[in-house]
């Protein structure tokens, strides 16, 4: 099969957003009262803003006065109106060229991969490396995505974003009540997670995230510990797998990359087992692609192998890597971690393997 490698650094858009802002206090102003999200996307929409009404006391109320395009003509809307609107326009699907030049220029690149999910793209943390053009089959793009490199179909990757987008539209979440850090909650947390009340962890750590991520950024908290720093990246785990499980997918994927950061000086297992986590979360979501990035740098940062092998041999099997996804059930078994799911997904891929399968283990052992 025939396929194409073309770089995207002189496509992909990273920091235009954050270049917007430099040197300019009312941008920042207005960054501070909206949103940068809701800014973002305005600004991707072709919406301009040229003046805010703030109601303080409910700040949905707030009453924003923009133009279209280079049109002059003003409008007004209320904030929380204006943000769906501006999600539904950006996660509206569209036409895209259906093929690629032999050699072609950037604006062609921009023009296959979509100018609107190159600017959103990272917004949300995801940095496009390579396209794959294959001959007879759909196109992929290489990203880093949450600390992990993966290769994601191009049509995939639109879905990401507009999911992405769909999210923040729906507007901020309620405000958590007052914050402490009582480390005693992480291990409730964990017991309640085991008996599988997820709502029992919801209720002991729902107030963390905000105030950690404001901590993160201060010298108090980068003064914290490695001891600390790796409990608070427990609690955070605990706490997203916990809203994995309820079905509260985006929440799960914000608290578990906010735990990666706290885990960073940890590092280790503390850093694997958050990447476990947040591969398992992606595999909730029907998106085994990212997930395999993600449950192989767990490894590799040393989380069990017994805890990550029976993800990984799922999400490689969603996504028909068959040879992978054999070896990954193969050891878990072997590990003694046998079930109906994991013996499933070892025999349907030698299967699909066929006498391929036998040829490689009476060469390689096991």
């Amino acid at each position: 099969m025939g396929r194409r490698i073309l770089d995207l650094k002189d496509v992909r858009a990273d920091g235009w957003f954050e270049r917007l802002g430099d040197g300019a206090p009312r941008f920042r102003d207005l960054c501070d009262v909206l949103g940068e999200k809701v800014v973002a996307f305005a600004i991707v929409a072709g919406v301009r803003i040229t003046a805010v009404a703030v109601e303080r006391r409910q700040l949905d109320s707030s009453q924003v006065t923009f133009s279209l395009g280079e049109g002059e003509e003003e409008h007004q809307m209320p904030l929380g109106e204006l943000r769906h609107r501006l999600g539904a326009s950006l996660s509206a699907t569209e036409e895209h060229p259906a093929t690629l030049e032999e050699s072609p220029s950037i604006e062609d690149l921009q023009r296959f991969i979509g100018y609107r999910y190159l600017l959103l793209a990272p917004l949300f943390g995801i940095r496009l490396r390579e396209l794959h053009v294959h001959d007879d089959g759909p196109s992929s793009v290489v990203v880093d995505l949450g600390g992990a490199s993966d290769v994601v179909p191009l049509d995939e990757l639109r879905e990401l974003v507009r999911e992405r987008v769909r999210s923040e539209s729906r507007g901020p979440r309620p405000a958590s009540p007052p914050f402490s850090i009582d480390l005693d909650l992480v291990p409730r947390a964990a017991e309640a997670n085991e008996r599988r009340e997820y709502h029992r962890t919801v209720e002991l750590l729902s107030a963390w995230p905000g105030p950690l991520s404001i901590l993160l950024r201060t010298r108090e908290g980068q003064e914290l510990s490695k001891d600390v720093k790796a409990a608070l990246a427990r609690a955070l785990g605990l706490l997203g797998s916990a809203h994995a499980e309820l079905g509260n997918a985006d929440w799960a994927e914000e608290v578990l990359r906010l735990g990666i950061q706290w885990g960073q000086e940890p590092g280790g297992e503390v850093t694997g087992d958050l990447f476990r986590r947040l591969g398992e979360t992606q595999i909730k979501r029907g998106r085994p692609g990212p997930a395999i990035g993600l449950l192989q740098r767990a490894l590799g940062l040393g989380a069990p192998r017994r805890s990550v092998l029976p993800v990984l041999a799922r999400a490689f099997y969603e996504r028909e890597r068959h040879l992978p996804a054999a070896l990954c059930a193969e050891e878990a078994l072997a590990l003694g971690l046998g079930d109906d799911v994991l013996e499933d997904i070892f025999e349907a891929s030698c299967a699909a393997l066929g006498p391929a399968w036998k040829k490689f283990r009476s060469t390689v052992a096991a």
